[in-house]
């Protein structure tokens, strides 16, 4: 976090660190492109002044709002979105079970789509009956 000269050094919270980060990685100025890893969860907290937990929960923001996925023992790293969200190891796992209900909901829809049809072409051309 930057601070204005004479300033008393204020300490981030994890919501400002995710802030700074999400500018960083989708601002004009971005300084992050997809597969790129942020920095080091306890270097960051160390060079900030704030606990660890404070840049997991910045991270986890992050994470949650689909631009970073986060690898055990690897690091984090900034998601590239023209991946389908939650397909990729480390993603949010609200994702992951918003993408499989999407993918189940699609499904479905295609198949009320062919049955309409099948009904349509069982029917003909006749208009239905006015209720």
């Amino acid at each position: 976090m930057e601070q204005s000269a004479g300033a008393p050094k204020q300490t981030p919270t994890a919501k400002e660190i995710a802030a700074e980060f999400r500018e960083k990685i989708t601002g004009p100025n971005r300084e992050f492109d997809p597969g790129d890893q942020l920095p080091a969860a306890r270097k960051l907290a160390k060079d900030l002044g704030v606990q660890l937990m404070t840049v997991q929960s910045a991270f986890s923001q992050l994470r949650d709002e689909g631009l970073v996925l986060t690898q055990q023992g690897r690091g984090t790293f900034v998601r590239d979105p023209s991946v389908p969200l939650g397909t990729q190891p480390g993603s949010s796992p609200a994702f992951t079970a918003l993408a499989a209900e999407l993918s189940s909901i699609h499904d479905a829809l295609r198949l009320l789509g062919e049955r309409l049809d099948r009904l349509e072409h069982l029917v003909g051309d006749g208009t239905p009956p006015s209720p």
